[in-house]
């Protein structure tokens, strides 16, 4: 049933598809469950992930946390036993100050407001603040936590979800054929990225963005034209 219903456009408040009687059902971004059905929580196009868990893809900017997703957040505030992060969500998010690797009462990360993260959320309810860890499941970095200097780029979902996809998305595989950079993308529609340059920031930056509507060969040659005015 859910596979016949791929592709298949709602709004807000829709009836998507039922809950299926056996099985599991994973659910992330803009849907939810109510009285035996999957509804949305917003406009999209109904999408799975490779390993089968559904999801609206949609242009908005307002980011609905969902359990799982990968987020870049800004600390707002810092308390005893946590940090208050903005995730550009409804409500800030809570990262207790021991979802770091390492981390103990002794030895807790020294973020403080305005630095970045990137971070998993653990628990995302409507009517609760989302809560976020820096660690995997198996208690590891995993590339999570703190992020130092960089740039942050803003985009869409749909085109955080090109980014974080596998196969490489085409503008990163381009990119990375001749420049040195890194990044984390948060679903969010949060991007940060860090080069040697300033220059070369902007550049990845600015090609992530033109890359959104484009056509795989577009963009390679939309990314190769800029590399050789660099050159």
């Amino acid at each position: 049933m859910a596979a016949a219903a791929l592709g298949k456009v709602v709004g807000p408040g829709d009836k998507v598809l039922g809950v299926p009687e056996q099985g599991t059902l994973r659910l992330s971004a803009g849907l939810t469950t109510h009285d035996g059905a999957v509804t949305s929580l917003k406009g999209g196009v109904l999408k799975s992930t490779r390993t089968g868990q559904l999801f609206l893809e949609g242009r908005q900017k307002r980011y609905i946390p969902a359990e799982g997703d990968v987020v870049v957040g800004v600390i707002s505030d810092k308390h005893s036993e946590n940090f208050t992060v903005d995730i550009g969500g409804p409500f800030n998010a809570v990262l207790p100050q021991l979802s770091f690797e390492g981390a103990t009462r002794r030895n807790r990360p020294n973020l403080h407001p305005g630095d970045l993260v990137y971070a998993r959320v653990v628990t995302a309810h409507r009517d609760t603040d989302p809560v976020l860890s820096c660690m995997d499941s198996a208690g590891r970095a995993s590339g999570f936590g703190h992020l130092k200097e960089g740039m942050v780029l803003s985009c869409s979902s749909a085109l955080a979800r090109q980014l974080l996809g596998s196969p490489t998305a085409p503008v990163l595989e381009a990119l990375g054929s001749g420049l040195q950079f890194e990044l984390a993308v948060g679903l969010n529609g949060r991007v940060w990225l860090s080069a040697p340059t300033a220059a070369t920031c902007v550049v990845v930056a600015n090609a992530i963005s033109e890359s959104e509507f484009r056509t795989p060969a577009q963009v390679r040659t939309m990314v190769a034209r800029v590399l050789s005015r660099l050159g």
